[in-house]
């Protein structure tokens, strides 16, 4: 077995699964991408931080708008208020770097003031989609840029769990929020991090239109997958993919506070018409 096929029957929990043709250094690093939960205290430095947001600036932004913003978190006792606002993750406390990505439409607010322009649109939800959507591409350019210098990352989305808490902490003005956070730091060899398998292809790949039907197969098979994925770590996860997967929207309970997300955008300056 040669490394790419290795790769690719890590990403998709699968002995068998076809290795295409195309290949290239950038995909074999993208399949290898994995969580991390554990980090040695090392610091990031400032130079590695300003190449890391080199590469995000470097993501497509709509309409060149550049309607995010990012906040480097080191400090110790700010690291520990965020992970109690997300719900007392420890791998916040120990990441020594925490970047916080942001919707951002307050900057394009200001632009507009001072060159003697209205911005009404900033009132409409399609303008905040635009600021997620251009904040989670520049994250994704981030983590593979981390990841290609040998540094480790998890995504917080928990960082949505109490916006107004979070928002107070980074004395965040009107018309910026945190969408969701992200651990940077160096992998702790001592708590490795396994690659989690993906649903096949079948299941998120259509041709010309869009069916369900045809995504059953593949979604029994992802469930034994990650059977395998959760004996082999060790997890206490009951049931299948589906059953988890199912109990994570069971109900508004199950959004951990996530449930009033319409409400506190509206409180932190977003009407979202």
């Amino acid at each position: 077995m040669n490394a790419r096929s290795a790769l690719y029957q890590a990403r998709y929990g699968n002995p068998d699964v076809a290795v295409p043709a195309a290949a290239s250094p950038v995909i074999d690093h993208l399949l290898a991408h994995a969580s991390v939960r554990a980090y040695l205290p090392d610091p990031v430095s400032d130079d590695t931080l300003a190449a890391i947001v080199a590469a995000a600036q470097s993501a497509a932004s709509s309409s060149n708008l550049h309607a995010w913003s990012v906040v480097a978190v080191r400090d110790a006792a700010r690291k520990v208020r965020l992970a109690d606002y997300a719900g007392d993750q420890a791998h916040i406390r120990q990441a020594p770097l925490l970047l916080v990505w942001l919707a951002d439409l307050a900057r394009l607010e200001q632009v507009a003031r001072r060159v003697g322009e209205t911005s009404a649109a900033l009132d409409y939800l399609e303008m905040f989609e635009v600021a997620v959507i251009d904040a989670a591409l520049a994250a994704q350019n981030a983590v593979a840029a981390a990841e290609s210098l040998g540094l480790g990352t998890v995504y917080i989305g928990a960082m949505r769990n109490r916006p107004e808490d979070v928002a107070a902490e980074l004395q965040l003005p009107p018309r910026v929020v945190a969408v969701f956070g992200l651990c940077v730091g160096m992998p702790d060899p001592a708590a490795p991090a396994a690659v989690k398998p993906r649903p096949p292809q079948s299941v998120v790949l259509h041709q010309e239109t869009y069916s369900l039907p045809a995504q059953e197969a593949g979604l029994e098979t992802y469930d034994q997958a990650m059977a395998a994925f959760y004996a082999a770590q060790g997890m206490k996860v009951r049931g299948t993919w589906s059953n988890h997967s199912a109990k994570r929207i069971r109900d508004a309970a199950s959004l951990t506070g996530r449930d009033r997300l319409a409400e506190a955008l509206r409180n932190l300056g977003f009407p979202l018409r």
